[in-house]
């Protein structure tokens, strides 16, 4: 479990001091915007109610409330599960997929939204959206998990 919870404070750590130093270094309140690489990278400011794409932002506070049990409660059972996964690839998914989780909370208990500011877009298309570092661990845990976690309910298969 050890491997689990470093992944996790390395993503969780990564996604708040990003998110410190983009919010109050470079101020990004108050400048809205902040040209990197355009149109490849650039950080605009945006605060995300809901989920994906700020999808279910309607009751914002009741919202908020059900979004960090949601996240606390898939954070708990990510815990759970990996107390049996042996792969260390699983654990470190597992991990980034905690970390991004409990970040983007604080967000919540803090700001009351999540603070999204990359913006990507390429090849003539403006990308609208913005996300996260932990919106980003979230996605590689995710994945990660999918393709590294043991199928406990999977069969070896059968010889011929």
């Amino acid at each position: 479990m050890r491997t689990v919870f470093n992944a996790a404070f390395a993503a969780f750590l990564l996604d708040q001091a990003s998110k410190h130093l983009v919010l109050h270094v470079l101020n990004l309140a108050e400048r809205g915007g902040i040209d990197v690489l355009p149109p490849l990278l650039n950080l605009r400011m945006a605060w995300n109610r809901g989920i994906n794409f700020g999808l279910f932002s309607g009751n914002a506070d009741a919202t908020r409330w059900i979004l960090i049990a949601a996240a606390m409660a898939i954070v708990a059972w990510v815990v759970w599960w990996m107390r049996s996964e042996t792969r260390p690839l699983a654990r470190v998914s597992a991990g980034l997929m905690i970390g991004g989780a409990i970040g983007n909370v604080i967000d919540r208990v803090v700001y009351g939204a999540v603070f999204d500011f990359i913006n990507m877009s390429c090849c003539g298309i403006a990308n609208p959206w913005s996300f996260n570092i932990a919106d980003i661990s979230i996605f590689a845990g995710a994945i990660g998990l999918i393709f590294f976690a043991t199928d406990a309910n999977r069969k070896a298969p059968r010889p011929d």
